[in-house]
């Protein structure tokens, strides 16, 4: 009895938890929010806002994965990252330091690498199978995920794209996602690149 009841409990729990939100591979209707030297757009699929920010870095490919894959340097790298605590070879949980007033963020996600001779891709999704206490005054960004492609150039420069999860949930006002999402974007790449010189 107490072991089929155990085995209900598991299996129930596993119902119980929210499957990830899967990064989609094609999107298409983008709206461009800003065109400079950091292009950013957003489209919505499945009801999921997803942005996206591309940006030519004067860099080769490995140089680029190197720091991408680096992920207990990101705070040295990309400054709203407040610290990254490696939980296993491919499970991350990032805390973020957001812009006064609003609370900070956090979020674990799992990444995988796919890499060819045409590009690079690294893909992080929300992952909810280990039990990490919320801080105060954060939230938890229970939907992250996104995706860094790498494509190499004939000229040795690379094509850097960064594709992320757009919801940002707690106190953030809506009127501000999109400001948000073109200094996030923005932010990110040129972040990266100054990393890179």
């Amino acid at each position: 009895m107490l072991k089929s009841s155990l085995i209900y409990l598991l299996f129930a729990s596993n119902i119980c938890l929210p499957s990830p939100i899967i990064v989609p591979q094609n999107l298409n209707d983008w709206t461009i929010l800003q065109e400079s030297d950091v292009w950013v757009a957003c489209t919505k699929k499945d009801n999921v806002q997803w942005c996206k920010a591309e940006k030519v870095l004067p860099f080769n490919l490995e140089k680029i994965a190197d720091i991408i894959e680096n992920k207990a340097n990101y705070p040295n790298v990309f400054k709203r990252i407040e610290e990254t605590i490696i939980l296993s070879k491919d499970i991350v949980h990032v805390i973020l330091d957001m812009p006064f007033p609003f609370d900070n963020r956090d979020y674990i996600v799992q990444y995988i690498s796919e890499k060819s001779p045409i590009e690079y891709n690294y893909t992080f999704t929300a992952y909810n199978e280990m039990e990490i206490p919320e801080r105060n005054n954060y939230v938890r960004l229970i939907n992250a995920g996104g995706r860094w492609t790498l494509v190499p150039m004939k000229d040795g420069n690379t094509k850097v794209s960064y594709l992320w999860n757009g919801e940002l949930r707690g106190d953030f006002p809506d009127w501000g996602l999109e400001r948000a999402w073109k200094v996030q974007g923005t932010e990110v790449l040129n972040w990266l690149n100054e990393a890179l010189k």
